[in-house]
């Protein structure tokens, strides 16, 4: 495949001659949006009336445009207060659901003997459970405050830090290649948010999933129409 060669909802920006899953030995993805088909945050803020006001938080936020994104993750958890721990179990249930081709391409990777990260500026709740529901080994993400079996609209600290931003998905992938002996140009990472880019730029094989703009435009492969697994396309 040439450089910016374009199949249908496919754009392919880097040459990709004889190119098999089995030379990288990661791939990291981001959660919401990517992995799964919502925005947690968003989702859970429906529960208590302020979608519309969080909502429009995440796309800015997502689109580059509040550059301080822990800062715009504290404001739009602050708004989440008082959400019960069963209206995050209605979200699991009722509205989540792995994007398609999600399932695929994760055990064709491990298939092929790639470690899949989990990096995400969304919550334990929900990436505990798309961890284990897919098999994913390693998983990084925040920690919402609960008391009472109700949101207090604060999120806890974890021993690497207190949000996982784009700095944090980087840094663990870095942290992630070297605990597993190989070189970040051995990774995948795959993502659709300003938040992602970080993370994109070290990696190997950066893939923008149904990305922003300035996404699309930064990645070297830009998955616009059909599933995860499309990604599948590239490789021998």
């Amino acid at each position: 495949m040439t450089p910016a060669e374009h199949l249908p909802g496919l754009v392919v920006n880097i040459a990709t001659p004889d190119l098999k899953l089995s030379d990288y030995k990661l791939i990291a993805f981001d959660m919401d949006s990517t992995l799964i088909n919502i925005e947690c945050v968003d989702e859970i803020a429906d529960a208590v009336g302020r979608k519309a006001e969080v909502a429009a938080i995440t796309e800015a936020a997502m689109r580059g445009e509040i550059t301080d994104y822990k800062e715009s993750l504290r404001r739009r958890v602050a708004l989440l207060e008082g959400v019960s721990v069963d209206s995050m179990e209605d979200v699991y249930h009722e509205r989540l659901r792995l994007n398609p081709g999600a399932a695929r391409l994760v055990q064709a990777c491990k298939a092929a003997g790639l470690k899949v990260l989990l990096v995400s500026g969304g919550f334990t709740f929900f990436t505990d459970r798309v961890r284990d529901e897919l098999g994913i080994d390693y998983t990084r993400s925040n920690v919402l405050e609960v008391k009472n079996g109700l949101l207090t609209g604060r999120m806890l600290d974890q021993p690497w830090g207190d949000i996982c931003d784009g700095a944090e998905k980087c840094k663990m992938l870095l942290q992630t290649c070297e605990m597993l002996g190989i070189e970040p140009r051995q990774a995948i990472a795959m993502g659709d948010g300003a938040n992602d880019l970080p993370m994109m730029g070290v990696a190997g094989l950066s893939v923008a999933y149904h990305a922003k703009p300035a996404v699309r435009e930064q990645a070297m492969v830009a998955i616009n129409e059909g599933g995860l697994d499309r990604l599948l396309e590239l490789f021998k």
